[in-house]
């Protein structure tokens, strides 16, 4: 048995979340969205990407894109596999 910790079951790491926005942001905006990676998709959509540390900041997050007048068009936990996630 070995005492390393799997990031993909280790409940002290986040979740890394993909957030899926209509219309194009740029990396300016990334302080306002808690520093995730802000990419333009090929069909003009963003995608933000990043960890998210618990379900309060995944919903701030939410909350922000909404204040904005962003449309939300999807949420995926790209570490999903995680026994402490529940997409």
């Amino acid at each position: 048995m070995t005492d390393k910790l799997n990031p993909k079951t280790d409940p002290d790491e986040p979740a890394v979340y993909q957030i899926r926005l209509k219309g194009y942001l740029s990396d300016e905006w990334a302080d306002w969205f808690g520093g995730l990676t802000i990419t333009p998709a090929e069909n003009g959509d963003t995608l933000l990407t990043g960890p998210v540390v618990d379900q309060a900041a995944l919903y701030g997050l939410l909350r922000t894109a909404r204040d904005l007048g962003l449309s939300l068009l999807a949420v995926n936990c790209l570490n999903a596999d995680r026994p402490d996630v529940n997409p």
